[in-house]
């Protein structure tokens, strides 16, 4: 038997471990190369506002195909002396995905990381695009007036007294927490005071946390039973940035905003009507792409930005 966020690191590690473990889903990067464009435009702006040091980690968290990071580089060649000064930082432990990366990313400056905290020192631009997601979680069930926590066996929940201290609920609640996203939190708050800097995470999520089961599994795009054959399937939960942005205490948090509405102040849909301008046999596509990304019926409402830089740097583009 084994705690609930034990299972999910073993179950992930496992999954992404395998050399198509990608084929499973479609992540924004996949729909439309402009999002990409649009974060590398983003963090070159970022660069200017922290005051255009002349060496800076470009990093980016879980970097799946290599697809973000390589529309995001192109993209920042449009701010002169940006790419110059930007040292590439790939956080990605899976060897597979690592070599994936390297073919989508030849002749950039990258180095990979197995975690943040091993990324060397200095000034900090951070991308991470449906990272907190897979970081696993703790559940806790509220049965009897009493809190009890979730474990997994051969397949099935067994709840368990826990002593950890929880709010109050009615019977049937269900709390989760999620201790790898506060410590990232806690890290980058500590990193970024010192050091300068923002994060840019965008992921799903509510507006306002609260009780709720969201763990969920994906496997060749459909939903799977999260607890069979670990390691065959993406386990994710929704990601609460109420508590995230609270464990990055002492810098500034902005957002969380919906997706749609951050992607469009940052141009998106213009530069989606450029693609299709220049592309037309491949038109409707990219137009149904964009739309999709920034739509409240796509992932325009679920998905949103939340950043998180060092006090006293301006606004980030896109939140205001």
């Amino acid at each position: 038997m084994e705690r609930l966020d034990a299972f999910m690191a073993r179950a992930n590690a496992a999954f992404y471990a395998q050399g198509d473990a990608l084929r499973h889903f479609t992540t924004a990067p996949e729909i439309s190369q402009a999002f990409g464009e649009c974060l590398g435009l983003w963090a070159a702006v970022t660069w200017q506002q922290m005051g255009a040091p002349g060496e800076f980690r470009l990093v980016e968290l879980g970097p799946g195909r290599g697809t973000l990071m390589a529309d995001a580089w192109r993209a920042g060649a449009m701010v002169p002396g940006f790419q110059a000064a930007a040292r590439v930082a790939l956080v990605e432990t899976s060897p597979a995905l690592q070599a994936r990366q390297g073919e989508a990313l030849a002749g950039l400056p990258a180095q990979w990381f197995p975690a943040m905290q091993a990324v060397p020192d200095g000034p900090a631009i951070i991308l991470a695009n449906e990272f907190l997601d897979a970081l696993p979680i703790r559940q806790f069930i509220r049965a009897g007036g009493a809190w009890r926590e979730r474990f997994v066996a051969n397949g099935a929940f067994h709840d368990q007294p826990t002593p950890h201290p929880l709010p109050e609920a009615p019977d049937g609640a269900i709390l989760e927490i999620n201790e790898a996203a506060q410590a990232l939190a806690a890290h980058l708050a500590a990193r970024l005071s010192a050091q300068g800097g923002a994060a840019l995470f965008i992921d799903y999520g509510p507006q306002h946390p609260g009780f709720g089961d969201s763990l969920q599994a994906l496997r060749d795009h459909a939903h799977a039973d999260a607890l069979a054959e670990p390691g065959s399937a993406d386990l994710t939960a929704h990601v609460d940035f109420t508590a995230f942005a609270h464990a990055a205490s002492g810098l500034a948090a902005h957002g969380p905003i919906p997706q749609g509405l951050f992607l469009q102040r940052l141009g998106l849909v213009s530069r989606a009507a450029i693609l299709a301008h220049s592309a037309p046999t491949q038109a409707g596509m990219i137009l149904s792409g964009a739309q999709r990304l920034v739509a409240p019926e796509g992932m325009g409402r679920l998905f949103k930005a939340l950043c998180l830089c060092q006090p006293g740097q301006p606004v980030p583009a896109g939140f205001e």
